[in-house]
């Protein structure tokens, strides 16, 4: 179990659900005095169990927001963007216990996916869906092949940034084709790839990539994500703070990501 905000958003809902509930029963029951102040304590909880209630049935059920911390996923997202996920979109898990109770959907290829780092859980990581349960994944010559295909790109010439993704200026920008699902990524041309090889994606897990291909720690080095590790899928860029400026990167809010 990891004791992570899940956790004592939890906690918090039981606890104050069960004092102000406790005292209800007693003032029900006439164990306490009519007209009698009610305690700090019990006006503390009554005051915020429904807004904590709200918070985990929202942020656990519907929408979480995260914030990206690296350039693992540039082009298509840069650091400091604020992005948030959909919760029910491959089913609805229960808070902390992560068991799955209602399904809903898999993903598919070329969904931005948020994820328990299968090496520790208690990281979220962000990366593209690239093979799927039984899909052979070959990378090589930064070539992404799936099932024996090349999957298509498109030079798009070099990439250039910013502030928000100036340690990349300079690197080659694609477009790849992953079915309906066309997005850019970044390569470093004329270098070989950290990781080549073919893949086999296990039954019940995902082969997941970054878009910025030789900046990113994917499945090419550490195996496929499990289902079970599976948060929600990326879909929308709420805010993103540029600190190169400083400021608000006001044109990157709003963005649908794909």
């Amino acid at each position: 179990m990891d004791y992570d905000f899940s956790f004592f958003l939890v906690l918090g809902t039981f606890v104050t659900g069960i004092v102000w509930g406790v005292y209800a029963l007693m003032q029900r029951y006439r164990l306490v005095e009519a007209g009698q102040p009610e305690p700090v304590l019990v006006e503390y909880a009554r005051s915020f169990f429904p807004v904590v209630l709200i918070v985990l049935l929202l942020r656990s059920f519907l929408v979480e927001p995260f914030r990206i911390p690296s350039g693992s996923m540039m082009p298509t997202l840069l650091v400091g963007d604020f992005i948030l996920v959909n919760k029910f979109t491959y089913g609805v898990r229960l808070p902390v216990l992560n068991t799955k109770i209602i399904e809903n959907g898999a993903p598919e290829r070329g969904d931005i996916v948020v994820f328990r780092f299968p090496k520790d859980p208690t990281v979220d990581y962000i990366k593209r869906v690239i093979g799927l349960p039984g899909d052979r994944i070959g990378y090589y010559n930064k070539q992404v092949f799936v099932n024996g295909t090349a999957i298509k790109q498109t030079p798009l010439g070099v990439y250039s940034g910013g502030s928000q993704g100036g340690s990349m200026d300079g690197e080659a920008l694609l477009n790849e084709e992953l079915g309906a699902v066309h997005h850019d990524i970044l390569v470093r041309a004329g270098e070989p790839s950290a990781r080549e090889g073919e893949f086999v994606v296990p039954e019940g897990h995902y082969f997941v990539m970054g878009d910025n291909r030789d900046n990113s720690n994917d499945s090419r080095f550490w195996g496929a994500v499990p289902e079970a590790n599976l948060v929600g899928r990326a879909f929308f860029i709420w805010m993103s703070w540029d600190s190169g400026k400083p400021g608000i990167a006001f044109n990157r809010i709003g963005t649908i990501l794909e």
